[in-house]
């Protein structure tokens, strides 16, 4: 446990060498000119599936949201508390990101969590947020499961009217990704051939 916790502390010290040190320092820039980021992502909590740093982003190149099985939920305006919808509104109404990209992974504890069907201990909130996922294929493997998942969240992010907007006026491009853990590949989908490709 200490040295997982000395390991983050050296990485906060690379940190401020790298971004924080200077006049010119990229952290003071964001803070003074605030952020711009043009890509918006929403990822898995999964410790393995950080998407600044699959994609080797610097600080202010994405907004990010991350929850359980990077799941997009279908618009609902009521006055139950919206942690996903709030962002996706912060980044694509307020920050009027280009790119929306859902971010879906292999081994995903959530939806294989869906898919068992499995007492998993304390549970207040696990298996009521993953149940919004229907997959169409009851026999599918996990990682299938994770991909159907991610053709919901495209059709829940239709029902969000700011997005659906954006998309019809070619302000906002929706992509679904894939990453493979294992291989460390991403896979696009392809709406025009109903597959998932390698992302060159």
């Amino acid at each position: 446990m200490e040295n997982s916790l000395k390991n983050i502390l050296n990485g906060y010290h690379h940190f401020r060498e790298k971004y924080a040190k200077g006049d010119l320092s990229v952290m003071r820039y964001l803070s003074r000119y605030g952020q711009n980021p043009q890509i918006m992502v929403v990822a898995c909590c999964d410790s393995r599936v950080d998407p600044a740093l699959i994609l080797q982003c610097d600080p202010g190149d994405l907004f990010v949201v991350r929850n359980v099985a990077n799941i997009v939920p279908p618009y609902e305006r009521d006055e139950a508390h919206h942690g996903t919808s709030a962002a996706l509104e912060f980044g694509i109404c307020f920050l009027k990101v280009n790119h929306l990209i859902l971010l879906g992974h292999s081994q995903c504890g959530g939806i294989q969590a869906l898919m068992d069907n499995r007492s998993i201990g304390q549970n207040d909130f696990i298996s009521n947020w993953v149940n919004l996922i229907h997959p169409s294929d009851k026999g599918c493997n996990a990682d299938d499961c994770a991909k159907q998942a991610l053709q919901q969240s495209y059709r829940n992010c239709l029902t969000f009217p700011w997005i659906k907007d954006r998309i019809e006026k070619q302000q906002l491009a929706l992509h679904l990704w894939f990453f493979d853990i294992e291989s460390g590949q991403i896979f696009m989908y392809s709406q025009e051939e109903g597959v998932y490709k390698v992302l060159p």
